[in-house]
């Protein structure tokens, strides 16, 4: 890679259900986390911790009645 044209590389704690881990994000809020260092802190609205698809609280809707009601106003050709 060519030096001077990527941006920095390091540990940034991504905060919903918190994790630590490496990106390129950075921010000027920080954290002390469990080792004891500081690192900057990202708020994210939802992760896979939370997201009703993985957590298994999704609902599914009922897409029948819609199809049916396409199908009263148009008419199955």
């Amino acid at each position: 890679m060519k030096h001077g044209i990527h941006p920095a590389y390091g540990p940034v704690v991504f905060r919903d259900t918190a994790f630590l881990t490496r990106s390129t994000m950075t921010s000027d809020r920080t954290v002390e986390w469990e080792d004891g260092n500081t690192y900057p802190v990202v708020d994210v609205e939802i992760s896979s911790a939370s997201h009703p698809f993985y957590t298994g609280t999704q609902r599914v809707l009922d897409t029948a009645g819609r199809v049916e009601r396409f199908q009263r106003r148009y008419g199955a050709r």
